[in-house]
């Protein structure tokens, strides 16, 4: 008889933010799969639970997922915990569920904590429909090209941002989609929690002034007001040009702008290709 594998929501600050049925599978499993052993003992320690621990993060998954699939396979239970909130939303996991799936390993979301949730609802921004991006690039031209796809969006857009770029992607955020209303949810749940409303330019001049930004960020972006007409063509062959300076070879560009578009990879080839009027 195989195992189960549960996917285990974990509190995304404060320590109290956990169900009770996540303590009694943490209890109850047989391993505990999670990014950062030692951040995940705290949160053991705190419930008094002494489980076995092994690591599982974006630089193993590939060859840890082929491990605890066998152990599963072999009758064990294991629970999966991110760092922080649901396991897989912006963090790995996709590999062991994906492949627990295919060897017919039943597999049990335990709901809970989510940080992109916990923004949305206190966020004051529309929340019947909502797009979660994961994390925006790092790199500035690949960042903007996201946003420009993002002009005539009718949804509440989400993704986390890393305290080191908030200022860089608050200026493109600014420059590429103007007044609209933004929201940044720092530290949630945790002591120095704190929203910061309005556009992108007013709170870019909030955190300017403070010496330094730190702490986990959420960031939510409102609407558009109106939906705008369709991306002209100029603007893709600026889109193909920023994403082959950020070094991207040529075909791949195309296909990046092709997938962030809607379009197929012909329609951008056909605009990149036509002579500009004179």
């Amino acid at each position: 008889m195989t195992g189960i594998l549960y996917l285990v929501a974990s509190p995304i600050g404060n320590l109290e933010d956990i169900t009770f049925r996540a303590v009694r599978v943490l209890k109850e499993c047989d391993l505990i799969a999670c990014e950062d052993t030692r951040h995940t003992r705290t949160l053991l320690n705190h419930y008094g639970i002494e489980k076995p621990l092994i690591s599982y993060h974006d630089h193993n998954e590939a060859t840890r997922s082929s491990e605890l699939i066998a152990r599963l396979l072999n009758g064990e239970s294991v629970a999966l915990i991110s760092d922080a909130g649901t396991p897989l939303v912006a963090d790995p996991g996709y590999r062991l569920v994906n492949a627990a799936v295919a060897a017919g390993i039943p597999v049990y979301p335990i709901p809970g904590p989510s940080a992109l949730i916990t923004a949305l609802a206190a966020s004051g921004l529309p929340t019947d429909a909502f797009r979660f991006i994961g994390f925006l690039p790092a790199r500035s031209g690949q960042r903007g090209t996201v946003l420009e796809t993002l002009r005539a969006e009718q949804s509440t857009v989400i993704c986390y941002e890393a305290p080191h770029r908030i200022l860089d992607t608050l200026a493109d955020i600014d420059r590429i989609l103007g007044a609209r209303p933004v929201v940044v949810g720092r530290e949630l749940t945790k002591t120095h929690e704190e929203f910061l409303r309005g556009a992108a330019s007013e709170i870019l001049g909030i955190l300017k002034a403070r010496p330094s930004v730190k702490g986990e960020i959420t960031l939510l972006i409102g609407k558009a007001t109106k939906k705008e007409a369709p991306v002209d063509q100029s603007s893709v062959v600026e889109a193909v040009a920023a994403c082959m300076r950020e070094g991207l070879p040529r075909m791949d560009a195309i296909k990046a702008v092709a997938r962030l578009r809607g379009l197929s990879k012909r329609q951008v080839y056909q605009q990149i290709s036509v002579p500009p009027k004179k």
